[in-house]
C-alpha cells in the first residue's frame, strides 16, 4: 500500500521581484520570474524521478489574487503537459479564497484534467485507500489556526490521512493564530504537508514544511527544495528525500576588515569560483576601515558584481577609522578640508543619532571617493 507524492508549496508564480533593482540590461527580475514558473516542470520530473503520480501545492501557487491572464494561463498549460502527474492545489494566503474568488473560478473553468483545486475544507480520496484532508485558506490574514479543521475531518477506516494547509506554526502558545506544532497527533494524520514558510523546516516526524521550490530572499541560504515524501501505510512513518529544484542560489557572506589590510582580497576569498551568474549574494562587511580601505573595497565590489546575478555589499556594519593623512588626501586646508571636518566630528559625535552618524561617515567616505577618483 505504499503511497508517493511529491510536497511542494509557495511557488509565486508571476512574483515581480521588484526588491531587487533592476539591473542596466533589464535581465535579472526576468530571469528570476522565468525560473518560477520553470518549478513546474522541476517538479513534475522530480514526480516522474521517485515513481510519484502526485504533487501537493500547500499554497501561494500563485503570488497574487490577481496574476495575469498569460501567467496564469501558462502555468496551467505547464501542468496540464505533466499528463501522468496530478497536482493539487491548496489555496494560500497570497491567493486566497476571498481576495482570489475570480482566479479559483477561472482555474475551475480551464484546469486541465490533471489538476484539482482544493476549494473546500472536505475530505478527497486522491488514491485507493488514501484520504487528502485539505484546509484551503478564505482570508489573507486571519485569527485562527487554519489547520484546525483537521480535527473534524473523517476519513473510511484503514485510510492513510494526509493534510494539506498554509500558515505558521505557534511555539505552544495560547493565541490560536497559527498552526499547532502537534496537529498530526489531534487529527490523527500520517503527514501534515504545509506551506507558508520559504525555508525548509521539519517540524516533527510527520509536519513539515518544503520552502519555495526556488528561493525569494537572502534568509536561507540553500537553493530550493521539493519532498518526495513515501509512506509504506496508515501509521507508518513517512520516508522524506529533499529534491534540489532551485535555480538560483541567494545567500549572504560577511567579511571583517582592519584598517590597512588588502580589502579586495578579502573580499575576493570570500566569492565562490563558479556558478557568479545563478548567484545572488549579499556581502556584509563589518570592522574598522580608513577612507581608503573603503574606497578600495567599494571599488573591488564593483568590480566583481557584473559577475552575479546580483551583488550587494552592505557597510552599516563597517566602521570608519580616520587619520590626518587620509583627510589630507581630501583636501589640506579650505572648504573641502572644512567640510571633511566637519563630517568626521558628525560620524563621531557621542550625541547625534547613530542614523545621522552612518550617512555622515557615508558622505566622507564618498568625498574621499570622489576626490581620489577625480585626480586619476
Amino acid at each position: 500500500m505504499t503511497f508517493r507524492f511529491i510536497h511542494a508549496s509557495d511557488l509565486h508564480i508571476g512574483r515581480k521581484f521588484a526588491n531587487i533593482p533592476q539591473a542596466p540590461d533589464g535581465n535579472i527580475r526576468g530571469r528570476l520570474m522565468e525560473a518560477r514558473h520553470g518549478a513546474i516542470a522541476k517538479l513534475a520530473q522530480a514526480a516522474r524521478d521517485h515513481g510519484a503520480a502526485h504533487v501537493l501545492l500547500a499554497g501561494d501557487t500563485f503570488d497574487t489574487a490577481t496574476p495575469s491572464a498569460s501567467v496564469l494561463r501558462q502555468a496551467l498549460t505547464a501542468m496540464g503537459e505533466a499528463a501522468e502527474v496530478t497536482w493539487w492545489l491548496l489555496p494560500g494566503n497570497h491567493d486566497n479564497l476571498r481576495d482570489a474568488e475570480p482566479l479559483w473560478e477561472v482555474i475551475a473553468r480551464d484546469a486541465p484534467p490533471n489538476l484539482r483545486a482544493l476549494t473546500e475544507a472536505a475530505p478527497i480520496e486522491m488514491s485507493e485507500g488514501v484520504s487528502l484532508l485539505p484546509c484551503p485558506v478564505a482570508f489573507r490574514a486571519g485569527a485562527s489556526d487554519p489547520s484546525a479543521p483537521l480535527d473534524r475531518m473523517h476519513s473510511p477506516e484503514g485510510h492513510m490521512r494526509i493534510g494539506l494547509a498554509h500558515g505558521g506554526v505557534t511555539d505552544f502558545t495560547d493565541s490560536g493564530e497559527a498552526i499547532a506544532p502537534d496537529r498530526d497527533q489531534r487529527a490523527r494524520l500520517d503527514y501534515l504537508a504545509l506551506g507558508d514558510w520559504h525555508g525548509r523546516m521539519a517540524v516533527s516526524d510527520r509536519v513539515h514544511y518544503c520552502g519555495t521550490p526556488e528561493q525569494d530572499r537572502f534568509k536561507h541560504g540553500r537553493r530550493g527544495v521539493c519532498l518526495a515524501v513515501e509512506i509504506a501505510g496508515p501509521g507508518a512513518p513517512p520516508k522524506i528525500e529533499e529534491v534540489e529544484t532551485g535555480s538560483f542560489l541567494w545567500s549572504e557572506a560577511e567579511v571583517t576588515l582592519h584598517p590597512r589590510q588588502d580589502v579586495a582580497a578579502a573580499l575576493q576569498a570570500l566569492l565562490p569560483e563558479t556558478g557568479r551568474r545563478d548567484h545572488l549574494l549579499r556581502v556584509k562587511a563589518g570592522g574598522w576601515a580608513s577612507l581608503p580601505d573603503r574606497a578600495a573595497l567599494a571599488n573591488a565590489a564593483q568590480a566583481c558584481a557584473p559577475d552575479f546575478a546580483h551583488f550587494e555589499l552592505l557597510t552599516e556594519g563597517l566602521g570608519t577609522q580616520y587619520e590626518a593623512a587620509d583627510l589630507d588626501e581630501i583636501d589640506r586646508g579650505g572648504a573641502l578640508r572644512m567640510a571633511a571636518e566637519t563630517l568626521v566630528s558628525e560620524a563621531q559625535s557621542e550625541t547625534l543619532p547613530q542614523s545621522d552618524r552612518d550617512v555622515a561617515a557615508d558622505a566622507l567616505a564618498r568625498l574621499h571617493a570622489y576626490v581620489q577618483g577625480a585626480k586619476t
